[in-house]
């Protein structure tokens, strides 16, 4: 199902807005919308919520053989899934071109950048090694999929912890957790990825892009890094030629970004941390608010109110005042009421035809009333109007 196009008035109210530094949803031009990390009952699992746009990340663990050529380092495997319950322009069973895109970036972000300690995940060299697989599902899509998925993957990354292993000989013993605490993996730096839309051949960039937005822009360019202020990876898209000082000033923007989504990535995981250690609830059902409708819940937007009661007065100050007076009303009987003179009710005649009124007395066998009728014929609508007036005799 193809999703519905935007029409050419919302695409230029779009691209006025962004000339004028306005957003639809009133964030000045470098803000984030409210990012939410929410971390699941067991290891590894994480929802992150970016404005409306929703990933689900869950880590995995199993025992595999080595690759030839790296036999005594892990495997890192990453596997994003886009489902039409995030939105109707995505298609089932179906390799999309921003599928395969969001693949290659978030690969190139987690496993090329090596924030990961592979060679932690050997357990006998040549033989047996741990595959870590990252599972990322998209639950709602408004814009910046790609943000959302590294925050989601690298907060899962970091809550994941793998059982802890014996060997003894040949055999390997695999423990629970019941039996040995899990061990966490060893993490070098977190690289998480920033877009930056442009629009109008590269006149203007917004950051963190909604799914309007993402709509009307010329070019897209994603930058991943670490709160080190190190480039883990770059990619631009769109084709569009951007200079060197835009993209040195996107690097500024994003050290500062990066760095504020770190602090709250690691104060999600100390809090969840701390609530195990403590013995108390945690998990995704904890970090729902209760007692409240969700259902038709909606974001409030901040509307500039300022200087609105003056404008309200200059333009009641300049409407005129009507001129014709309104006659009073004139009772006539009891009941009614005229305002102004009537006309008289010409409904279903012509004024070129004549009347042909035709009488005709009939009387019963009663004396006391008699009955009067008209009948008017009309040529063309061949329309009888019948007027019947009684006259009540005493």
């Amino acid at each position: 199902m193809r999703d519905t196009p935007l029409s050419n008035c919302e695409r230029r109210f779009l691209l006025k807005a962004i000339e004028e530094k306005k957003r639809l949803d009133g964030r000045q031009t470098y803000d984030y919308r409210n990012i939410k990390i929410s971390l699941g009952t067991d290891y590894g699992c994480c929802i992150v919520e970016l404005g409306r746009t929703r990933v689900l990340c869950q880590v995995s663990c199993e025992l595999v053989p080595p690759k030839d050529s790296r036999p005594t380092e892990g495997i890192m495997f990453f596997n994003l899934e886009l489902s039409p319950m995030a939105s109707p322009a995505f298609e089932p069973n179906r390799q999309s071109e921003l599928l395969v895109m969001l693949n290659r970036q978030l690969e190139r972000c987690l496993r090329n950048s090596k924030c990961i300690d592979t060679e932690s995940l050997c357990v006998v060299s040549g033989e047996k090694v741990w595959q870590i697989r990252v599972d990322v599902h998209v639950l709602n899509h408004d814009g910046n999929l790609m943000d959302a998925a590294s925050i989601a993957a690298i907060s899962a990354l970091s809550h994941f912890r793998r059982p802890d292993v014996a060997i003894q000989g040949r055999d390997i013993t695999v423990f629970s957790p019941e039996e040995r605490d899990p061990i966490p993996l060893s993490i070098y730096h977190m690289p998480i990825c920033v877009s930056f839309a442009f629009f109008l051949q590269g006149s203007y960039l917004l950051v963190d892009p909604c799914e309007r937005e993402e709509r009307v822009k010329d070019g897209l360019l994603v930058i991943a890094m670490n709160k080190h202020r190190e480039i883990c990876s770059i990619q631009s898209s769109g084709g569009i030629m951007l200079l060197k000082d835009q993209v040195l000033r996107c690097s500024k923007i994003a050290s500062v970004k990066v760095s504020e989504i770190t602090e709250l990535i690691n104060k999600a995981l100390e809090n969840d941390r701390k609530i195990r250690k403590e013995g108390g609830k945690f998990g995704f059902a904890e970090s729902m608010p209760k007692e409240r409708i969700t259902t038709l819940k909606r974001d409030e937007a901040p509307v500039e109110m300022t200087g609105v009661k003056e404008t309200a007065n200059e333009i009641v100050n300049r409407t005129e005042t009507p001129t014709e007076a309104v006659s009073s009303p004139v009772l006539v009987a009891m009941g009614t009421a005229q305002v102004g003179e009537g006309i008289v009710n010409s409904w279903g005649l012509d004024e070129d035809e004549e009347d042909e009124p035709q009488t005709e007395d009939t009387k019963t066998g009663s004396s006391d009333c008699k009955y009067t009728l008209y009948i008017r014929s009309e040529k063309k609508k061949s329309l009888f109007v019948c007027m019947v007036q009684i006259f009540c005799m005493l």
